[in-house]
């Protein structure tokens, strides 16, 4: 009997202690094939968040009371500071997206240059 509790319980624990990486950078790197150059709010900026902040942020009671459904809500998050310092994990902000992973370097530095090139609505 504690042979049968030895071979079934080892082998389990062992299980238990295995590795899970889901970190998207680290399972797909994108070897450096990161353009950040003409980024532009819909073909660049908006799928990021729609991907990532849509869910949550949107319709008649976004969470956290911060919506991300148009060009214009976007642009608040920007002015006060509030998308970078979430999506970077900024200490003083909540990091999002809430319960998931932090953006991929790639996503982030899209948002970065649309920021930087005066986040026009193109």
């Amino acid at each position: 009997m504690k042979r049968i509790i030895f071979f079934t319980v080892i082998p389990f624990m062992f299980l238990l202690n295995s590795c899970y990486y889901d970190n998207m950078e680290e399972l797909y790197p994108d070897n450096g094939n990161c353009d950040t150059t003409n980024v532009s709010f819909s073909n660049g900026v908006w799928p990021i968040l729609e991907s990532n902040c849509y869910g949550c942020h949107s319709g008649s009671a976004p969470a956290g009371n911060i919506s991300v459904e148009n060009y214009n809500d976007v642009v608040k998050l920007v002015e006060n500071g509030k998308l970078m310092g979430t999506i970077r994990h900024e200490p003083g902000f909540s990091p999002m997206p809430k319960g998931g992973n932090k953006l991929s370097d790639c996503n982030i530095a899209k948002l970065e240059a649309w920021i930087n090139a005066g986040y026009h609505e193109n």
